[in-house]
C-alpha cells in the first residue's frame, strides 16, 4: 500500500514537473549599436553634435588660414625669400602629416574624445605661443607644433559620422563645410581689421580664443558607443544610447546589446588587408591630390593678389616700365589692401556655393561618380586661371575653383569615415590625412615658387593631379551609400557574426 501511494506521488510528480521542462524557452531579444542608433532617430542630442563637433572646423580653418593672411606681414617683417614664405606652410603640414597617423592610432585604441581633447589643448597652447616668435626659425617651429595638434581634429567628424543614423550621414557631414567657411572668412575678417592696426601677432592670439572656448563644450559630448563596444565597454555604451534617446525623446531598442570585442584594433596591416588594399590605395591619392589642389588654390589667391598677377595689371606694368627696386627684389614686400581681402572673402564664399548641389550628388549619384564629376571640373577650372581677364573674371574662377575643392574634401571626408569598420576607421583617417599633408606640404612651393617662374606649368600640374584623382574615383571599389556603418574587418558582413580575434559580450 505504501508503495502504491509512493508510485501515485511519484506520477503526480512527474506530471506537474514534466510540462514545464518541454515548454521551449523564450528567445531573449538583442540589438547591436548600429540598430540602436537607428531605432533612436535623429534628434536633439545630433543637433548639439553637429554644432559642436562641427565647430571644431571653425578652430582648423582659423589656424591654417592664418598663414595665408600674415604671410605677407612676417615677409616683410624678416625679409624673406619665397622658399622661406612657402617652407612655412609646409612645416605646418608636416607636424599634420606626422601626428595625423599617430592620434589616428592613439583613437583606435583609447578612444575618440581623449585624443580630441588632448589636439585641441594642444593646438591651443602652441598657437599662443607663435605669436611670442622671436625670430622666423621660432616661427616656423611653433607653427609645425599647431599643425601636430590641428591633426587631431578629425576625430570630431568621425564621433558625428558614428552617432548619426545612415540616411543622414549623408545630409548632415557635407554641412559641416559651414563651419570651415565660418572659420575661414572670420580669420580673413579679423586680418583685415587686426593686421593693419595691431598687428599680426595680436591676431594669432585672438583666434586662438575659439578653440580654448570649444574645449568647455566638449563635455557635453560622449565617446562614441561604436568605440566602447569595440572594447568591450558595453555598459558605457548603454548608458550614451540611453542618454541619447532621452534628449531624442526616443526609446531604445528592446532586449540587451549584443557586439562583438575585437582585441586587435588600431592595426595599420588592416588598412593592407585584401578586402581594404586597393580601397586604401586609391584613397591615398585622392586624399594627397584634392588637399594639393585645395591649399593651392588658397595660396595661388593670395599669390596673385599680393604680386597683382591679373592679366590686366600685368599689361598696364609692363607699358609703363616698371623698374622699381622694389619689383625686382626677392624679398618684395607688400601687404594686403582692403580691396584683397574683399577678394579674398568673396572666393571664400565659394565654398558653400555647390553645397546643396555637392548633397544631391553624393545622395543620388553616390560618392564615386559624385567625387569624380567634381574633380573633373576642379582640373578644368585650374586650366582657366590661365585665360587673361579682369579683377572679376579672376574673382569668378577663384570662386568656382574653391567651390570644387570644398566639395571635394567634403565627398571624401563621408566616403573615408564609412568605407572602413569601427575598429579601424580613425586610423584609416588618420593615415588618408597624413597622405593628403604630402600634398599640402606640395602645393606652397607650386603656388608661391614655381607660379612666379611659370604661371602656365603650375596651373597644369594642378589640373593633372585633379585628373588623376577623378579616374580613380570612379574606379573605387566600394560604394558607401545606404551602407551601414561596419564593426570590423570581416568577410562575414552580417551584424551578429563575430569577426575574427573577436569574443561575444552580452548585457
Amino acid at each position: 500500500m505504501a508503495t502504491q501511494q509512493k508510485e501515485v506521488s511519484n506520477a503526480i510528480g512527474l506530471e506537474e514537473i514534466g510540462p514545464e521542462r518541454q515548454e521551449p524557452k523564450k528567445e531573449q531579444k538583442t540589438f547591436t549599436v548600429e540598430e540602436a542608433v537607428e531605432t533612436i532617430g535623429f534628434g536633439r542630442f545630433h543637433i548639439a553634435l553637429f554644432l559642436i563637433m562641427g565647430s571644431t572646423g571653425v578652430v582648423e580653418a582659423m589656424e591654417i588660414m592664418l598663414i595665408a593672411v600674415v604671410s605677407p606681414l612676417i615677409r616683410c617683417e624678416w625679409q624673406l625669400n619665397d622658399w622661406q614664405v612657402a617652407l612655412v606652410t609646409t612645416m605646418v603640414f608636416f607636424g599634420y602629416m606626422i601626428f595625423s597617423i599617430l592620434f589616428g592610432l592613439l583613437a583606435d585604441r583609447y578612444g575618440r574624445w581623449k585624443i580630441l581633447l588632448i589636439s585641441f589643448l594642444w593646438g591651443a597652447y602652441f598657437s599662443l605661443l607663435t605669436s611670442f616668435s622671436p625670430s622666423y626659425i621660432w616661427f616656423v617651429f611653433l607653427r609645425a607644433m599647431v599643425g601636430c595638434g590641428v591633426s587631431g581634429h578629425a576625430q570630431g567628424l568621425i564621433i558625428k559620422t558614428e552617432f548619426l543614423p545612415t540616411k543622414y550621414r549623408g545630409y548632415m557631414l557635407p554641412l559641416s563645410q559651414v563651419f570651415w567657411l565660418a572659420g575661414s572668412l572670420l580669420i580673413i575678417g579679423l586680418a583685415s581689421v587686426i593686421n593693419p592696426t595691431i598687428g599680426w601677432r595680436w591676431l594669432i592670439r585672438i583666434a586662438s580664443i575659439p578653440g580654448i572656448i570649444l574645449i568647455l563644450a566638449f563635455k557635453f559630448i560622449p565617446e562614441s558607443a561604436r568605440y566602447n563596444v569595440s572594447t568591450g565597454n558595453n555598459k558605457a555604451a548603454v548608458a550614451t544610447l540611453e542618454r541619447i534617446a532621452k534628449m531624442n525623446r526616443s526609446v531604445m531598442p528592446e532586449g540587451i546589446l549584443v557586439e562583438p570585442v575585437n582585441e586587435r584594433r588600431g592595426r595599420f596591416s588592416d588598412l593592407l588587408d585584401s578586402k581594404y588594399l586597393r580601397t586604401t590605395l586609391q584613397i591615398w591619392i585622392i586624399w594627397l591630390g584634392i588637399s594639393f589642389a585645395y591649399y593651392g588654390v588658397i595660396l595661388a589667391s593670395a599669390e596673385l593678389l599680393e604680386r597683382d598677377m591679373v592679366c590686366s595689371l600685368q599689361t598696364a606694368v609692363k607699358e609703363l616700365g616698371d623698374d622699381s627696386e622694389e619689383s625686382r627684389s626677392p624679398c618684395h614686400c607688400r601687404l594686403f589692401a582692403p580691396s584683397d581681402y574683399r577678394i579674398m572673402i568673396i572666393s571664400t564664399i565659394g565654398e558653400i556655393a555647390l553645397n546643396p548641389l555637392n548633397i544631391l550628388g553624393i545622395n543620388f549619384l553616390g560618392r564615386r561618380l559624385s567625387l569624380s564629376i567634381t574633380m573633373g571640373c576642379t582640373a578644368l577650372f585650374f586650366l582657366f586661371l590661365n585665360i587673361c581677364t579682369t579683377s572679376t573674371g579672376l574673382i569668378g574662377f577663384l570662386f568656382m575653383l574653391r567651390a570644387l575643392v570644398a566639395a571635394n574634401f567634403n565627398t571624401i571626408y563621408i566616403y573615408t569615415a564609412e568605407v572602413y569598420p569601427t575598429t579601424i576607421r580613425a586610423l584609416g583617417m588618420g593615415t588618408s590625412g597624413s597622405l593628403c599633408r604630402i600634398g599640402a606640404m606640395v602645393a606652397p612651393f607650386i603656388a608661391q615658387v614655381l607660379m612666379s617662374a611659370s604661371f602656365l606649368g603650375a596651373l597644369c600640374l594642378f589640373s593633372g593631379m585633379c585628373v588623376v584623382c577623378a579616374i580613380s574615383a570612379f574606379t573605387l571599389p566600394i560604394e558607401t551609400k545606404g551602407r551601414a556603418l561596419q564593426v570590423c574587418n570581416s568577410s562575414f558582413l552580417t551584424q551578429l557574426q563575430l569577426c575574427p580575434h573577436e569574443k561575444m559580450i552580452l548585457i
